[in-house]
């Protein structure tokens, strides 16, 4: 069973938003690449201080395995103060 997160990275100033497009392409290459990433897109909305994510993984243990990875990353130790609002979906 696929699992989805889908939702928003919202930031409060354009110096926010500046890192997220500056971190983004590896953090988007890190995690295509990684087992079990069926997608993993995040763009810019209208808005410009906030990103649209859309991501799947094969199964649970995939999708676990990407969080963990997520955690300890640099995107993470940049982005930390950024305000995210996801919603997990499975299947």
């Amino acid at each position: 069973m696929t699992i989805r997160l889908v939702g928003r990275l919202i930031c409060a100033t354009q110096a926010e938003s500046d890192v997220v497009a500056l971190h983004l392409p590896t953090h988007v290459a890190l995690s295509r690449a990684e087992p079990g990433c069926l997608r993993f897109d995040v763009w810019q909305s209208d808005d410009p201080l906030i990103w649209l994510v859309a991501e799947e993984f094969r199964d649970r243990a995939s999708f676990d395995a990407h969080q963990r990875r997520g955690r300890a990353s640099d995107w993470q130790a940049r982005t930390h103060g950024i305000a995210r609002v996801y919603e997990v979906v499975d299947g």
